[in-house]
């Protein structure tokens, strides 16, 4: 017996599970991290233009190629490490590079990215951060660098997973353009956890950014909506006191329910891309099993506070564009019905016209007929009396008394042809 058939996609699927391993790195280190993105369409952009310009960094390292098609590259270029991702709508870098620079989230750190290379992107830069790596030495020496390193009011900072590490950022951007996280690991934390934090603070500041383009959207739909809520609001006020044609409001209304499609077709992908994405930042927060530290916010905090009021301004603006297309079909759906209503009616009274009509017709088509059987008995009278003259002197009659026995025979006959056409047309 021959062994069971693979389905085509089993082993590509399998392996997809598996495709962008965790880096590892070792404290103390440093990461830079960056991601592009197209500004439009991102999402339907040529991916092999994000590949090329990754084949031009590791040209200039001598680094080896990914292959044709690629979405994820991790591979050693001597001065750093580098890991490559692609993305639905962004790609992103991540240089980890052994040991930290002597001072703290140098902007002279992101020079392991080539200016001319980053002129040459494929897009432009939606984040990028310094995670800084040092070995935790003791709480007080954690809480002096944190109050030097970031904004206090905004600081984040927390324990996480069970106490390996202190994870901290206050999601600012510095003066160099970049956000800064530090990370603090404890003395038994391996190198593979180390990537792991890395690898989530990465995700959590990439899909927060990405989730704000949603805000973004919104912002710029609000005066739209309003502007069109208003023009519903009175349509729906003429058509309750009827105080203009059905067919004049219905098209208004049919350019309202257009418009409202419009916007919903243009910021349907973003708003279902910032759901995604918002869920995403939750969930990578929550598998890092947060606890306070020095009575500072956690990062979940600090998003429940700052993010999620915008994630909910981005659902109540989705909700509102979907609520006015329904308002608006529903009133274009009773304005339509009132237009077929009123068209019925008046095409009962075309009919009631027509039909009059026609019963004048057909009386007046009585009367032409009974007139036309007298002018064709007149006629036939006429011919039949020239054609049984000579026969007046033999039945010994007159010729008025032969005409007159014709007439009533003629006129018989013409009425009784006449109707039997009148029933084969009928």
């Amino acid at each position: 017996m021959s062994p069971i058939q693979d389905h085509p996609l089993r082993y590509p699927l399998a392996n997809e599970l598996h495709a962008r391993p965790f880096p590892t790195l070792k404290t103390p280190s440093h990461a830079v991290y960056m991601a592009i993105k197209r500004p439009q369409d991102a999402a339907n952009r040529d991916r092999a233009h994000d590949l090329a310009h990754l084949v031009a960094l590791l040209d200039r390292f001598g680094a080896q190629h990914p292959k044709p098609g690629a979405t994820h590259y991790f591979g050693d270029l001597g001065a750093f490490r580098l890991k490559w991702e692609s993305h639905t709508e962004f790609v992103t870098y991540t240089a980890i590079v052994d040991g930290v620079e002597g001072r703290p989230f140098d902007k002279a750190a992101f020079g392991v990215f080539p200016d001319d290379w980053l002129d040459d992107a494929p897009g432009t830069r939606i984040t990028s951060a310094f995670i800084r790596f040092e070995p935790f030495e003791s709480q007080q020496t954690v809480v002096d660098k944190l109050a030097d390193w970031f904004v206090t009011e905004s600081l984040a900072a927390s324990e996480i997973l069970d106490g390996a590490a202190i994870m901290a950022g206050d999601f600012r951007i510095d003066s160099a353009g970049h956000m800064r996280f530090a990370v603090f690991p404890k003395p038994d934390t391996g190198p593979a956890r180390c990537g792991r934090i890395l690898q989530r603070i990465c995700e959590i500041e990439t899909y927060k950014s990405m989730s704000m383009l949603g805000l973004s959207r919104a912002r710029s739909l609000s005066p739209q909506l309003g502007t069109l809520d208003g023009r519903l609001n009175a349509l729906t006020e003429v058509m309750a006191m009827q105080a203009q044609p059905a067919e004049d409001t219905l098209g208004e209304l049919l350019q309202i329910t257009a418009e409202l499609e419009r916007l919903a077709s243009q910021s349907g992908f973003r708003f279902s891309a910032t759901g995604a994405y918002s869920s995403l930042v939750v969930d990578r927060i929550r598998v890092l099993r947060e606890e306070r530290f020095e009575n500072r916010q956690t990062f979940n905090e600090f998003m429940a506070r700052r993010f999620d009021p915008a994630m909910r301004t981005v659902r109540a603006t989705e909700a509102q564009v979907h609520s006015m297309a329904e308002r608006a079909a529903r009133a274009a759906e009773l304005l339509r019905t009132r237009v077929d209503v009123e068209r019925s009616a008046q095409n009962q009274k075309l009919l009631e016209s027509m039909d009059s009509r026609a019963q004048v017709q057909l009386r007046l088509q009585e009367t032409v007929e009974g007139l036309s059987v007298v002018a064709i008995s007149y006629y036939a009278v006429s011919l039949a009396a020239y054609a049984l003259y000579p026969l007046a002197d033999p039945l010994g009659m007159s010729k008025g008394l032969l005409t007159a026995i014709l007439v009533p025979v003629v006129v018989g006959a013409v009425f009784l042809m006449v109707r039997r056409i009148r029933k084969r047309l009928h």
